[in-house]
C-alpha cells in the first residue's frame, strides 16, 4: 500500500442519474476514482435567491486525495451546473485491504 496516500471521499451532486453514471464511468476509467457510489437524494438550497427542493444524485467518490485538482477538473468539464458540489472529506480510518484496494485502483 502507498504509505503518502491521502485517502478520501469527494461528493459530488448532479440533477440527473445519467449525468451521475457518466460522470462516475470518466472518472473510474480515468482511474481517478477507484469506485464511485450513486445515491438519490432530496435537496434544499438557495439559489440566485430563490429557495429550490430537487430530486439530485449524490456520487461518493472513493480515491488519493492527491488526485483532487484533477479530479476538479474532470468533475467541471462533465457537470452540467454553473457551481456544481466538489468536497472532499479525508478518510480518518479505514481497513487497510480497502485502501489498499483504492490505491490499485488509481494512477500514479
Amino acid at each position: 500500500m502507498d504509505s503518502s496516500a491521502s485517502y478520501g471521499v469527494i461528493l459530488v451532486t448532479v440533477p440527473s442519474v445519467e449525468e451521475a453514471e457518466a460522470m462516475a464511468n470518466a472518472l473510474v476509467e480515468a482511474q481517478l476514482a477507484a469506485c464511485v457510489s450513486l445515491l438519490p437524494i432530496h435537496s434544499i438550497y438557495r439559489w440566485k435567491g430563490e429557495l429550490h427542493k430537487e430530486q439530485e444524485w449524490q456520487l461518493l467518490i472513493k480515491t488519493d486525495l492527491s488526485q483532487f485538482s484533477t479530479l476538479v477538473v474532470k468533475i467541471r468539464e462533465l457537470h452540467s451546473y454553473e457551481v456544481p458540489e466538489i468536497i472532499a472529506l479525508p478518510i480518518v480510518e479505514g481497513s487497510q485491504p480497502y485502501l489498499q484496494w483504492i490505491s490499485q485502483q488509481l494512477r500514479s
